[in-house]
């Protein structure tokens, strides 16, 4: 039986042996197949294994091909080793993990890799002006000891567009800063360019005037720095304003500023300022910014010997010309107005030499002179900004010693100096050039001179004219001045007048061939590029005292709009005929080439940084990583550019005189700049290629009200603008905040993800967004606590808020499609604006004086649909100085309209008394028929325009009544609704109210019977 039963125990076992050997058999063929996999498949395998996860895998799969990637068939971990060895072949991260061709994540995978090439390649050229910085430095005295009596004639051309941005007590500090250069007064002429041909500005000018020979003594007696009176009191200390002189000179101005500001205030010169000066003649009841005749005033004439200050020197030339606009005119913004100032040689053979082309090609211009030609005629322009004022009375001279220089002067066309900024703050809030001023144009100095940035510009009178450098034809700086003419004054500004009129550039190569270039909102960019195309040099100065200082802006909005003008010129060139690219191919220095791409690629970068600043937060919710991991090795090249780029960035700042928080507040600019303003520079630029936009030049405020300025000092960011620009600011900031807060719930609360894994795999996703997140503090501060003026509107609150989070529970392309719907809808033209009150808001519309102002409004509906107040809400109209105009209490609709008779902002402040949420439909239209202010050159034309304009009024009042009946409909059709509603909601509540009833007298009838029959039977 023992025996039997070993026997038996044997024969299991060699069954058992059998079987395992068979498994063990099977076992190995497939491990055998697992190591023979196809190529590709181990190469998709391999895209998973440490180097990070394509969008398109989920959790759970990303999970199993980890662990497949993983297996270790015998520990030798061979198949594991054959992954890191495939993956480490590749050329690229990116490359190697491009998921397959029809994954979900493929594009995403893509658009990556091109925002990655993108910043490469605009890192690469940003390279170009750090190789070959030239830092220069002058000596006056050795330009004094050589040519003090040789110093060549300087015209000084100073711009403004708009008293009501452009304040006429800024624009006469500059024109008294220039007038008190260090330099002999007959060789200075200052002119002032005032395109808005304002007699408040003119006013201005002469009350300066008057000053000046009070002020330009005492600037040369004490050697005052900054010679603009402003700046010079304002940064004197008390134990410096004891001396009597300084005293009496601050009463002087002081007085002057007072009556400048008792005119702005008014809105007019009063009649005595009138009576005391002829020259306000020239002004009448039909000139308005947009319409005006040439207007030309010589204010000091230094070729008058007995124009002299109260020392006795004779005082600098000072026009004021305000060329001819009309509105069937395009006046080509600024570089028209200082193209009117520019001369022209009035002899066709010096034309022929200048432009190489024939002299029958240019015969209109034979007899053609401009306005400062024929006052001053100085071989050197320099032109600066309204709000630029001279900071260094030695600048001239300093730009002299590169203009006559006996070695290189004559290949050098214009010096130009930096742009600073005197009310900038000390951290700069909004960001600022200084990596500009201090390294990138030093940089293109190297290769043949920077770009010309518009103001601070000293010019050579020829090279405007489109003259072609040549090393034989040498420009003489002392060339003659026009002889004195028999003419007086008078005569000579009427036969002037004529040249600055509005038809003067029609059917000539004026802003093509000659002048400053047309047609691009940086002109001042494109007609330094053409210049340098001729074969000209720039320099570029910095000196140890600033040459010039002005005003930047005050708000983000200021700030984005300003940007968007610059970038979206700079694009334009690089599009246009004049395309640094190839048109100056061969002409320009191949590191100039790429330091002008600086600047004519800002726009795109829009795109790449977008992208960057969306898709890795958004798959960072999903929990899909697109970075390397921590262990990877490809997580080093990531890690070593963040670091080497920020390290880098932030020394270049701070050796540029920044400050550590500085630096921060530039990489928010930076970042505000390239999501915002560059986006929409980009299309724009792409509607005027395709003939569906226009160009325009928009002109940065100076004004800033008390609140503002304030907080600006404070260094508060100012987000108080329902702008297009801040929404989108304030819902990228958003996005990146609930997808923070979005991976924190899956890790802390429902632990969905593991915190290892998580930081294994995304830790520079998590360090993106939080980066993102953190730089939007001040963004989240306006959105959320901020209860100034200065907070984000709370209209564009709930939009930021609602595309986050339509995001957030939706997919990626739906968020997108909302947003261009959205985009569409606020581009616009804005009629009728519907919007939500819950308490009071104020809508604010920029009107010109003369303008009628149409208005009206209907609450179309409250919040509560049982609530229905007859009482209405309030709106109150103020003008621009604070007046009440307009005071409407308890309404539910009104229509109405006034004439403007000032100008400037006029706001509409609607205010809900009730507890309920209104829905208020608001129409506003400004109507302002040129023709009407027209002051007619023809009387058999002037009632042909009167008639169309009535025509045009009487069109836009059936609109205007078409759109207000639109509304009280829509209400109408609400009230209805809502009536409807309450009757059919009544109807049912009496049937409920007479079924329960009726269901209770049967239940109290049975009861009653019930009782009556127990006691019957009883």
């Amino acid at each position: 039986m023992a025996t039997e039963k070993v026997a038996e125990h044997g024969g299991d076992h060699r069954k058992h042996d059998l079987i395992l050997s068979n498994l063990e058999r099977t076992i190995k063929e497939e491990e055998q197949a697992e190591r023979e996999l196809d190529v590709n498949e181990l190469s998709r395998l391999c895209q998973l294994h440490g180097k990070g996860i394509p969008a398109s895998r989920g959790l759970d799969q990303r999970k199993a091909t980890v662990e497949i990637c993983e297996f270790d068939d015998d520990g030798s971990g061979q198949l594991a080793e054959k992954c890191k060895t495939m993956c480490q072949q590749a050329d690229h991260f990116r490359l190697c993990n491009i998921p397959n061709s029809g994954e979900n994540g493929r594009y995403v995978w893509i658009g990556m890799l091109g925002a990655e090439l993108w910043f490469s390649f605009y890192w690469f050229i940003t390279q170009s002006v750090r190789w070959n910085r030239i830092y220069r430095y002058t000596f006056r005295d050795r330009l004094l000891m050589r040519y003090e009596n040789e110093l060549p004639r300087v015209d000084v051309f100073v711009c403004t567009a708009d008293p009501a941005i452009e304040p006429p007590d800024m624009v006469i500090n500059t024109v008294l800063s220039v007038l008190a250069y260090n330099y002999p007064p007959e060789k200075l002429s200052v002119y002032l360019s005032d395109d808005a041909g304002s007699d408040l500005t003119f006013y201005a000018l002469l009350e300066a005037s008057r000053f000046a020979k009070h002020w330009l003594p005492y600037c040369k007696k004490f050697n005052v720095e900054p010679r603009s009176p402003a700046a010079y009191f304002a940064s004197l200390s008390v134990s410096d304003q004891s001396d009597a002189d300084f005293s009496e000179m601050k009463r002087l101005y002081e007085e002057m500023a007072n009556k400048i500001d008792v005119v702005c205030k008014a809105g007019t010169v009063s009649d005595q300022a009138k009576l005391e000066y002829k020259g306000f003649s020239k002004w009448n009841s039909y000139s308005s910014k947009k319409n005006h005749a040439a207007i030309l005033q010589i204010l000091i004439d230094s070729r008058d010997e007995e124009t002299k200050d109260t020392d006795g020197v004779r005082l600098p030339t000072l026009i004021y010309v305000a060329r001819e606009k009309h509105p069937e005119h395009f006046h080509n913004f600024k570089a028209g107005a200082m193209n009117a100032l520019v001369s022209l040689v009035p002899v066709s053979h010096h034309i022929s030499v200048i432009l190489n082309k024939p002299v029958d090609d240019f015969v209109d211009y034979n007899v053609q002179l401009r306005v400062s030609s024929e006052i001053s005629n100085a071989p050197v322009i320099l032109n600066v900004d309204c709000d630029m004022y001279s900071n260094n009375s030695n600048a001239i001279q300093d730009a002299l010693c590169f203009f006559m220089d006996e070695e290189r002067s004559h290949e050098i066309a214009f010096v130009q100096f930096p742009q600073s900024f005197g009310n900038a703050t000390k951290n700069e809030v909004y960001g600022s050039l200084r990596v500009i001023d201090e390294v990138e144009f030093h940089g293109a100095d190297g290769y043949g001179g920077p770009l010309y940035t518009g103001t601070g510009c000293f010019h050579r009178r020829d090279t405007l004219y489109g003259r072609e450098y040549s090393t034989e034809a040498r420009i003489d700086l002392k060339s003659a001045r026009p002889e004195k003419m028999d003419e007086n004054v008078h005569e000579l500004e009427e036969r002037l007048e004529r040249l600055a009129s509005s038809t003067y550039d029609l059917n000539t190569q004026w802003g093509n061939e000659i002048g400053l270039k047309y047609g691009c909102p940086v002109e001042d960019v494109l007609t330094g590029l053409t210049i340098k195309c001729k074969g000209w040099k720039s320099v570029y100065y910095r000196p140890e005292r600033n040459a010039f200082l002005g005003v930047t802006a005050t708000t983000l909005d200021q700030i984005l709009v300003q940007h968007k003008r610059w970038s979206e010129g700079d694009l334009m060139i690089l599009f246009s005929k004049y395309s640094p690219v190839w048109y100056g191919l061969g002409k320009l220095n191949p590191g100039l080439v790429l330091g002008y791409l600086i600047y004519c690629l800002w726009s795109p970068n829009c795109w790449a940084t977008l992208y960057y600043s969306i898709i890795p937060s958004f798959y960072l919710l999903k929990g899909i990583p697109l970075f390397p991991q921590v262990s990877s090795k490809w997580f080093l090249p990531f890690a070593y550019v963040i670091i080497a780029e920020l390290v880098y960035s932030f020394a270049e700042f701070l050796w540029s005189g920044g400050t550590i928080l500085g630096w921060w507040n530039e990489q928010r600019i930076w970042l505000y700049k390239r999501t915002s303003s560059y986006m929409f520079a980009f299309l724009d630029t792409m509607l005027k290629l395709f003939g569906s936009s226009n160009t325009t030049f928009i002109v940065t405020p100076k004004v800033t009200n008390d609140d503002v300025l304030l907080r600006y000092k404070q260094e508060k960011m100012e987000f108080g603008s329902d702008s297009l620009m801040i929404t989108i600011l304030s819902t990228l900031a958003m996005i990146n905040l609930f997808c923070l807060m979005g991976l924190v719930k899956k890790l802390i609360l429902t632990r969905e993800l593991g915190l290892e894994y998580v930081f294994e795999t995304m830790a520079l996703q998590i360090l993106l967004c939080g980066v993102l997140v953190f730089v939007n503090l001040p963004l989240y501060n306006a959105l959320f606590f901020r209860q100034d003026k200065g907070k984000i509107p709370r209209s564009t609150a709930f939009q930021s808020v609602a595309f986050a989070l339509s995001m957030r529970i939706g997919s990626l392309k739906v968020w997108i499609l909302v947003t261009i719907l959205v985009v569409a809808w606020r581009c616009g033209g804005v009629y009728g604006i519907r919007f939500v009150i819950d308490r009071e808001e104020c809508f604010s519309h920029k009107v010109q004086m003369g303008e009628s102002v149409h208005f009206s409004f209907v609450v179309i509906k409250s919040e509560g649909s049982w609530h229905y107040s007859e009482e209405g809400v309030d709106l109150v109209v103020k003008g621009p100085s604070g007046e009440q105009l307009h005071d409407f209490r308890d309404k539910i609709s009104e229509k109405n309209e006034f004439v403007a008779h000032h100008e400037g902002v006029y706001r509409f402040c609607f205010t809900n008394k009730s507890p309920y949420h209104e829905t208020i439909d608001f129409d506003l239209h400004a109507a302002h028929f040129s023709y009407h202010d027209e002051h007619a050159k023809d009387e058999h034309f002037k009632p042909l325009f009167e008639h169309i304009g009535q025509l045009e009024e009487a069109l836009y009042n059936i609109q205007f009544e078409q759109h207000w009946l639109e509304a009280q409909t829509d209400r109408q059709a609400i009230v209805n609704e809502i009536m409807s509603k309450r009757a059919v909601y009544k109807a049912l509540l009496e049937s409920s109210a007479l079924i329960g009833v009726s269901i209770l007298q049967v239940y109290l009838l049975k009861h009653l019977f019930e009782r009556k029959l127990g006691q019957s039977r009883v």
